[in-house]
C-alpha cells in the first residue's frame, strides 16, 4: 500500500510556484461556494508517520483557503473531561457543520494504532475499533459529509533525515519529540498496523489518500489538488438533479395475526395509593442509595423516556429526579432540532448532552424521533429512518462500552385513556400548557405510531439497552414500574 510512496517523489521550486496561485483561487472559489450551499461539511483526516509533514500541510491548507471555514482540531491525549465519557464524544463536538470544513489533526484512528503498537490492545479488540470507526464513517457520510483521509507516509530512511534536519535547526528542533523518538524505534510495528488500519477502512464513502510526505512542494500539491477535486465533484453533484440511489426497503414481515408487543400489554394493571406512596417511598430512597455508592463513580445512567403523548412521561420523570442530588443529574427536554442541529448528523446533539461518569442524564424524548414522529410525519427520507435503526444501536453500545447504563422506557396508554387526559388538560388551566394542535392531530395516526413503535422495539431492544414497555393507564403503576426498573438496572451494573 506504501509503494509508490516511497518512490521519492519531487516537484521543482518553479513548478511549484506556478501552480500554486491559480490553485489557491480555485481552492477559495469552491470553498466560497461550498459556504454559500451549506448542503454538506467537509471532514479532512490528516494522519502518517511522525516527521512526514502533516502538520505543515495543515498550517498550508489554511493560508491558502479563508480560515474563517475552516476548523482545526489537534486532537491529542483526551483530556480529564474527555476520558469521563465515551471515546468518540470529543470528536462528535468537533463534527463541521454544514458549509465548513473541519480538519482532524490526529483523529480517531490515532489512539487505536498507538495502542495497537504499544501492545496495550489485542488484534481482536483493534479489529473491532476498525469496524466501529468503518460504520461511524459510513454514518457520517450518508448524512451527507464529504470525507477525505490523508496518510503522510515516510519509509524508515526518510524519517531518520527528516529527523536529522529538524534537529539540526534550533528553530525546528522542537517538533521532533521524545515519543517521536520512540515511535521511530517501532517504525516496522507502526508501518504494519498502519498499512493494515488502511486496508479495512478504505471505503469508497470514505477513502484513504497515501501521499509522500518527503518534498513539501509534492505533498502539498497533492493534498491541494485531491481537495479541489473532490469539493468541485460534490458541489457538481449537489447541483444536479437528485439521483435516488439508495437501496430499496425490504418487505415487512408477513403478518399472521394482530399480536403486536404493544397490543399484549395489560393496561389494566395498577397500584392503591397507599401502596404506592410506600413503594415510591422505598424506591426512591433505593435509588438515592445506588446513585451514590462509591462503584458509581464508575459508572453513569442516560434514562430515555418514550411514550404516547399524555402517557405520563413527566410525572415518572420527577419521581425520578427527586430521588438524585441535583448536582449530578441533568434533564433534557428535545423537541424540534434547531437551525444549528440541523446543520449535523441527527445524533450530534444527543452525543453533546452524554454525562460524565459518576452522573445521570435524562432525555425527555431522545434519538427515537428519527425513528418514529420523522418516519411517521414523512421529515425524512424512508432510507435515512431505516439506517437509524443500526445508527442508534452503535451510540448505545459505545455508551456501555464506556460503562454507562442506557435504561429506555416506553409508557403507554390506550386511546381512550389518553383522550379523557387531552380534555383534562384543556379543562385545567395549570395543565393547559401540555396540551397543543398537535397532539391533538397525532391522534388521528395512532396506528402509525403504534407500528413506528413496534418496529423500533424490534430493532433497537438490545442485551445492552432494553426497552421496557410500561403500562401507564395508571399513573401509579407506572411510576413504580420506572423506578424499580431503574434500580434494577442500576443494582446489575455495580455488581
Amino acid at each position: 500500500m506504501f509503494e509508490a510512496a516511497e518512490l521519492g517523489h519531487k516537484v521543482s521550486k518553479k513548478d511549484y510556484s506556478a501552480e500554486v496561485p491559480a490553485l489557491r483561487e480555485a481552492l477559495l472559489d469552491a470553498q466560497q461556494e461550498l459556504a454559500e450551499r451549506s448542503t454538506c461539511p467537509v471532514i479532512l483526516l490528516i494522519g502518517g508517520v511522525d516527521g512526514a509533514g502533516k502538520g505543515e500541510t495543515v498550517n498550508t491548507l489554511n493560508f491558502w483557503m479563508d480560515p474563517r471555514g475552516i476548523r482545526t482540531n489537534a486532537m491529542g491525549a483526551p483530556t480529564e473531561e474527555e476520558r469521563l465519557r465515551p471515546r468518540m464524544w470529543r470528536f462528535w463536538r468537533a463534527l463541521p457543520p454544514r458549509g465548513s470544513i473541519g480538519i482532524f489533526f490526529g483523529s480517531w484512528y490515532t489512539a487505536p494504532i498507538v495502542q495497537r503498537a504499544h501492545e496495550r490492545i489485542d488484534q481482536a479488540a483493534f479489529d473491532q475499533q476498525m469496524d466501529e470507526i468503518v460504520r461511524f464513517e459510513r454514518m457520517l457520510a450518508d448524512e451527507g459529509a464529504l470525507i477525505l483521509k490523508f496518510w503522510f507516509h515516510l519509509s524508515r530512511k526518510q524519517q531518520r533525515k527528516r529527523f536529522e534536519k529538524l534537529a539540526k535547526d534550533p528553530s525546528t528542533r522542537w517538533r521532533v519529540s521524545d515519543a517521536d523518538r520512540e515511535n521511530a524505534k517501532r517504525y516496522d510495528r507502526f508501518r504494519a498496523i498502519s498499512e493494515h488500519a488502511l486496508r479495512l477502512t478504505s471505503q469508497a464513502w470514505a477513502p484513504w489518500i497515501v501521499v509522500e510526505g518527503s518534498d513539501r512542494r509534492y505533498r502539498e500539491l497533492v493534498t491541494g489538488r485531491t481537495l479541489l477535486e473532490a469539493l468541485r465533484e460534490r458541489l457538481r453533484m449537489d447541483a444536479g438533479p437528485a439521483v435516488t440511489s439508495t437501496p430499496a426497503a425490504p418487505p415487512a414481515p408477513a403478518r399472521v395475526d394482530e399480536r403486536t408487543v404493544l397490543g399484549e400489554l395489560d393496561l389494566s394493571l395498577s397500584l392503591p395509593r397507599s401502596e404506592y406512596r410506600s413503594r415510591l417511598e422505598d424506591l426512591q430512597g433505593r435509588l438515592s442509595r445506588l446513585s451514590r455508592h462509591k462503584k458509581f463513580r464508575r459508572r453513569a445512567v442516560v434514562a430515555v423516556f418514550e411514550g404516547n403523548d399524555a402517557a405520563g412521561k413527566g410525572g415518572a420523570i420527577r419521581r425520578v429526579t427527586a430521588a438524585l442530588d441535583a448536582r449530578f443529574y441533568r434533564l433534557v427536554p428535545i423537541a424540534a432540532p434547531s437551525e444549528e442541529e440541523r446543520a449535523q448528523p441527527f445524533l450530534w446533539r444527543f452525543w453533546r448532552h452524554i454525562p460524565p461518569l459518576g452522573h445521570f442524564t435524562i432525555f425527555d424524548r431522545s434519538w427515537y424521533g428519527r425513528v418514529l414522529v420523522e418516519r411517521v410525519e414523512g421529515l425524512c427520507p424512508e432510507y435515512d429512518w431505516r439506517r437509524a435503526y443500526g445508527e442508534i444501536n452503535d451510540f448505545e453500545a459505545e455508551m456501555d462500552r464506556h460503562g454507562i447504563l442506557v435504561v429506555k422506557f416506553w409508557l403507554a396508554v390506550s386511546q381512550e385513556e389518553q383522550f379523557r387526559r387531552f380534555r383534562e388538560r384543556g379543562e385545567l388551566g395549570y395543565k393547559r400548557f401540555k396540551i397543543t394542535d398537535e397532539d391533538w392531530r397525532n391522534r388521528e395516526r395512532w396506528d402509525d405510531y403504534a407500528a413506528a413503535v413496534c418496529d423500533m422495539v424490534d430493532r433497537t431492544s438490545t442485551e445492552i439497552a432494553p426497552w421496557t414497555l410500561v403500562e401507564a393507564e395508571d399513573k401509579y403503576w407506572a411510576r413504580v414500574r420506572v423506578l424499580e426498573t431503574l434500580c434494577d438496572r442500576i443494582e446489575a451494573g455495580l455488581s
